[in-house]
Parts: C-alpha cells; sequence; structure tokens
C-alpha cells in the first residue's frame, strides 16, 4: 500500500518520513466530526485557531495536538511542540519521534496555523 501526496499526487513509500508527516499533517488538519464514517478521527485545533493569543490558548493548542496524534497517529509519539510566531504566520512545531521502525528514530515538522483554519 502507498500514500499519495496531496499536492502532486506521486506515490510516496509509507515507511518514509514524508508520509508520516503527511499522515500527523491530516490527523491535526481534520476537525472532529467533519469524517463522515469516522466522526471522531482529527483534532480540535480548528476549533481553537482564531481564539486569542493567550497562555490558556497556548496551552490548549498543545494539549489538542498532543491528544490528536496520541489518539490516531500511531506510526509517533510526540516529544515536543511549541507555537513559533503570531498571527497568519504562526506555526506550531512538533518533535515526533518515529515508533514505527526497528530502531526509534527523531523527525520534525512544522504546521502553519492558517493550514489548520483553511480546513475548518
Amino acid at each position: 500500500m502507498t500514500g499519495l501526496n496531496p499536492d502532486t499526487g506521486r506515490a510516496i513509500d509509507p515507511r518514509s518520513d514524508e508520509y508520516v508527516i503527511l499522515s500527523a499533517t491530516d490527523v491535526l488538519t481534520t476537525p472532529i466530526g467533519s469524517r463522515v464514517m469516522l466522526r471522531a478521527y482529527g483534532s480540535h485545533l480548528s476549533d481553537l485557531v482564531d481564539q486569542p493569543n493567550t497562555p490558556i490558548t497556548r496551552q490548549r493548542l498543545y494539549g489538542a495536538t498532543a491528544l490528536a496524534l496520541l489518539l490516531w497517529h500511531r506510526a509517533s509519539r510526540l516529544k515536543s511542540v511549541r507555537l513559533v510566531g503570531e498571527g497568519s504566520s504562526a506555526e506550531l512545531q512538533l518533535d515526533l519521534v518515529r515508533t514505527d521502525l526497528p530502531r526509534p528514530r527523531a523527525l520534525s515538522m512544522s504546521l502553519p496555523l492558517r493550514a489548520v483554519a483553511t480546513r475548518h
């Protein structure tokens, strides 16, 4: 089984880092309740992106990220998440550890919050 890059349509090896990042991005950018046959899939990030940038909102963003990846992304474990930037340039930077390989490997990714807002 192979994955497909949603931007280019080219095949992606499901063992590659690119595939793991794409699947984590899919989990985080899918609003809960938007998948017809799997209503619980996704994250609450889309509910939080328009909230004021306060310490409480940041904690909620971190919690929503951690919970969604814990529930729906078995290929990796979240090591850290941080919010970088403000306004339309804000993004979540995630450090993951791949757990689907014989030897765990570190992986980093960035998720612009505008990508979450456009899927809402």
